[in-house]
């Protein structure tokens, strides 16, 4: 049975999220869920052999990429992303029995969580204080504790620990999409799908013209970038990494040759090709004809 690392503790989206890859066939048995207590400690459980692979949140279509994930897969031996998922993000506001709206005084969420219904609080609880938890699942348990009078928490989390709901659907941004991705040690990508995305971590020289080159190598070849993010690597100040996805499989020709060229001037690490969830650009153009052209050239064949 595999055994399967979640952003924990259970109740948690990203225990939904792995729950929606079990039943979309991700798995070829049944797993054994294991709770981490942050992202970054779910893929340590991978690094250590302690489980077969982890689940944990990447990108909010809200709040952006989630950073603990992104500096955790930059970080250490390389890991690698197989799959993923979305799931529509909304909050339940969840107490202890007999607790009202109005009684609220002290507000458990997780920070990604706070901010996505930040407005909400400000119009329904103008006064409240936050109490910072761990993760969604642990805001509810926060509450259980006596922490905090309610919490931005997940219904799944409130009926196993016996809480009642004081609102549900809690979102500032309606059909809020948040991305989740199953990461695994380094093997062979999934194979390509004509739908798929690929992601690298580059460190670049610090020279005029790097990132603008690095750049050219997708552009050049007509490949799609849909994110481009950086983050400090924390060695000193004005020096980063930059996380980029592309429409494509490391399978394409096209995404083949810009890796290559990208490895022979930067650091670059590939965290995977696997198959996107919903479409986000255009794919990369088939080199069939170039290929087929260059062929016949080989053969010495006229007038082509």
């Amino acid at each position: 049975m595999p055994r399967i690392a979640y952003f924990g503790p259970t109740g948690t989206f990203t225990e939904m999220a792995l729950a929606k890859l079990e039943s979309s066939g991700a798995f070829d048995a049944p797993v054994e869920r294991v709770a981490a207590q942050s992202q970054g400690a779910a893929l340590e459980l991978i690094r250590s052999g302690d489980v077969d692979g982890a689940v944990v949140p990447i990108e909010s279509s809200v709040e952006g990429s989630i950073s603990a994930t992104l500096d955790s897969l930059a970080i250490g031996p390389r890991l690698q992303i197989v799959a993923e998922t979305e799931l529509e993000v909304s909050f339940t506001i969840l107490a202890r029995t007999g607790t009202e709206l109005a009684d609220v005084r002290l507000l458990a969420a997780y920070p990604v969580a706070g901010a996505q219904v930040r407005m909400w609080v400000a119009r329904h609880l103008p006064n409240v204080e936050i109490y910072t938890s761990t993760s969604n699942a642990a805001a509810a348990e926060d509450v259980v504790a006596g922490h905090a009078d309610a919490a931005v928490s997940t219904a799944l989390a409130g009926e196993r620990l016996g809480l009642v709901a004081l609102a549900s659907g809690v979102a500032d941004v309606e059909h809020a999409i948040t991305r989740f991705v199953l990461v695994t040690q380094p093997r062979v990508a999934p194979a390509p799908t004509g739908a798929d995305r690929t992601s690298i971590v580059l460190e670049l020289l610090n020279e005029p013209g790097s990132l603008m080159r690095a750049f050219a190598e997708f552009a050049t070849r007509g490949i799609d970038l849909t994110r481009i993010e950086s983050r400090p690597t924390r060695t000193g100040m004005g020096t980063y990494r930059f996380y980029l996805d592309c429409v494509g499989h490391i399978d394409d020709t096209a995404v083949a040759e810009a890796l290559k060229a990208l490895h022979r001037t930067a650091r670059i690490r590939f965290l995977g090709s696997w198959p996107a969830t919903s479409a986000t650009g255009t794919p990369p153009p088939s080199d069939e004809a170039a290929a087929e052209w260059l062929i016949q050239l080989r053969k010495g064949v006229a007038d082509l």
